[in-house]
């Protein structure tokens, strides 16, 4: 180990940071972050280290270095771009044991500044010990994704509550069992999802109780699997997928963000084709309670967003009415990540101010839709499984007054490597499924924006 973790204290200490550029911007700001009292010395001072010393946040001396500036100073940052003048700093520091950090020369200081994952209280430093800042930083990104934001209340919840643990649980075994079962239980989920006083009744209920223990009750968990490509996924999306004991999951799903669910978890597949349904939907509500109800953790995973055409709202119905623990987390929805990749954007100040999600699903052989709301100047239509009566939508938009040579697109598997944009007009609309082998997920996009897509078709132009 060639650098020693470790984390100080610095609040009200006085610190020293020499230089005026970006750099020592960056390197005040995180001084800030932890309290410190900060000046900062440079013959040339930007403007954001001038905002801060308006503000009265630090102390600005327009000059350049002398050696007594590091006279009572805790901890010096040498942030010039004079490499000579840096290591000069640095001697002078170490002559006076103080602490110097040293940009980009790790080996002149004597600490380093790693990347930081601030859930204060709790902290996670990152550091490659100065061989590779990037990739610190890359790893911090990682790690973000793994770490709730609300980590830092739990902390402090648990903090409220040691010593009411320790009087009730004797032994460290017992308390250590305690906090384990805390950190990954229904008090951690609630606090996660920003509902803070039902997480603190929860533990308070627990903690008076004659036997203290977390209640072992299941939970569900809506999610939105977005349009196709993982990255699209929340970091919410991702966590508890990796933490659910049972997954149902739609057609609509991708592969590869099942595949990202834990891999011990049992999977349900649960897919709606058209006329042809693994599980009707009163089935699937009801699984959700029963599963919960045997207190199990229940991915309910879907295609886009589970509120838009995903039917989550019947859901969570059923789970309301059983008093079933629920999250749901939102997904980017098919009409914005499919038009989004393809280059097609769905207002324009140009070309559309307003913006219609239907579903072109049948019922009874005909779309019930209302043809007239549908046809408006400077409107973006999004269709919703409207492939199978594409020719009903093309006919009665044009019957309704829409123009036959109005833009429209079909983007197949969107946000995907396979993606396939096809760009025609709504008279001719039909005429693309005959034409190709067009399967589900589709969506379609009808309205002047789609003529933008040559223009800003990005997705196409990396693959």
């Amino acid at each position: 180990m060639a650098n020693f973790p470790i984390f100080l204290k610095l609040q009200n200490s006085p610190c020293l940071v020499v230089g005026g550029g970006d750099v020592a911007t960056r390197k005040t700001e995180q001084l800030l972050k932890a309290d410190a009292k900060v000046t900062v010395i440079a013959p040339k001072i930007n403007a954001a280290l001038k905002k801060f010393a308006e503000d009265q946040q630090i102390i600005i001396i327009e000059r350049g270095y002398e050696q007594t500036d590091i006279e009572l100073m805790e901890l010096v940052i040498a942030a010039t771009d004079d490499s000579d003048l840096n290591n000069k700093i640095a001697r002078h520091a170490k002559s006076k044991q103080i602490l110097i950090n040293v940009v980009d020369n790790p080996d002149a200081g004597t600490f380093i500044m790693p990347s930081v994952i601030d859930r204060s209280p709790v902290m996670i430093a990152v550091s490659t010990g100065g061989a590779s800042p990037v990739l610190a930083r890359l790893l911090r990104a990682r790690l973000e994704t793994l770490i709730p934001a609300n980590y830092g209340k739990l902390a402090s919840l648990i903090s409220r509550f040691r010593e009411t643990v320790k009087s009730k649980f004797s032994s460290i075994k017992e308390r250590r069992r305690f906090w384990e079962q805390l950190l990954q239980g229904p008090v951690a989920e609630l606090l996660y999802a920003g509902q803070d006083q039902k997480a603190l009744n929860l533990l308070e209920k627990q903690l008076t109780a004659e036997s203290p223990a977390i209640e072992s009750g299941g939970e569900v968990y809506l999610v939105g699997g977005g349009p196709g490509d993982p990255d699209l996924l929340t970091f919410r999306a991702l966590r508890l997928m990796q933490q659910a004991d049972v997954v149902l999951y739609d057609r609509l799903v991708a592969s590869d963000i099942v595949n990202l669910v834990r891999k011990d978890a049992e999977r349900i597949y649960v897919g709606k084709e058209r006329d042809k349904h693994t599980l009707p939907q009163e089935e699937i509500n009801q699984l959700l309670v029963d599963l919960a109800k045997q207190g199990k953790r229940v991915l309910r995973l879907k295609g886009g967003d589970p509120f838009i055409f995903g039917r989550g709202g019947e859901e969570i119905d059923l789970l309301s009415e059983n008093n079933i623990p629920f999250q749901i987390v939102p997904g980017i929805t098919a009409a914005s990540g499919c038009a989004s990749y393809a280059g097609i954007p769905l207002t324009h100040r140009d070309h559309a101010q307003s913006c219609l999600f239907i579903t072109g699903h049948l019922k009874d052989g005909t779309m019930n839709l209302n043809w007239s709301a549908l046809v408006q100047p400077q409107q973006t239509l999004a269709v919703y499984m409207g492939t199978h009566g594409i020719e009903i939508l093309s006919r009665e938009l044009i019957k309704h007054g829409l123009s036959e040579s109005t833009p429209a697109a079909i983007i197949q598997q969107g946000t995907t490597s396979v993606q396939q944009t096809y760009i025609t007009t709504v008279k001719d609309l039909p005429d693309i499924p005959k034409q190709n082998d067009i399967k589900p997920p589709s969506m379609i996009i009808i309205g002047d924006v789609v003529s933008l897509h040559e223009k800003l078709a990005w997705f196409a132009l990396v693959e």
